[in-house]
């Protein structure tokens, strides 16, 4: 499980392959959270979004969802991942309700909790979704991409 997790803006692929050694850094405009999977909150958050449900998708669900978040730099051994956001994502986010956070956000910890228990991250979920979404309508309004950096 990443330990560290950063979504960030970045004007380009490229330019978010260059945080991969350090992290996005105060360069960028970022949030940050703790011990959760990028890849399958990505995944889990573009599913609500093109195919609402107040429930918590089950793992073969979740892991037979296409398009999987895609890299934007080759993983190597270290643990590193930057991934690109998907752009419908990306949309879907910079256009959701408050509602639709909070629904998106309670099925998210429900599915977090059924996985991880007593393990599962301390960060306010719903504060890191509502601050992604804030990051995703600006990706929108400046032509951006929106990332995730881990490790």
């Amino acid at each position: 499980m990443a330990q560290d997790i950063v979504f960030f803006l970045a004007p380009d692929d490229e330019t978010a392959a260059g945080t991969r050694l350090r992290g996005p850094g105060e360069a960028f405009e970022s949030v940050a959270c703790r011990s959760i999977e990028p890849d399958s909150a990505i995944a889990e958050w573009d599913m609500y979004f093109e195919e609402p449900s107040a429930e918590a998708p089950t793992l073969e669900q979740l892991y037979a969802w296409r398009p999987w978040p895609e890299w934007v730099t080759a993983p190597l051994n270290d643990g590193v991942e930057v991934f690109s956001l998907p752009k419908r994502l990306t949309r879907a986010l910079a256009n959701a309700s408050s509602a639709e956070l909070e629904e998106l956000a309670s099925r998210w910890i429900a599915r977090l909790w059924s996985e991880d228990g007593d393990d599962m991250t301390e960060d306010d979920l719903l504060a890191v979704l509502q601050e992604v979404a804030r990051l995703a309508a600006s990706a929108v309004n400046t032509g951006g991409g929106l990332y995730s950096w881990s490790f």
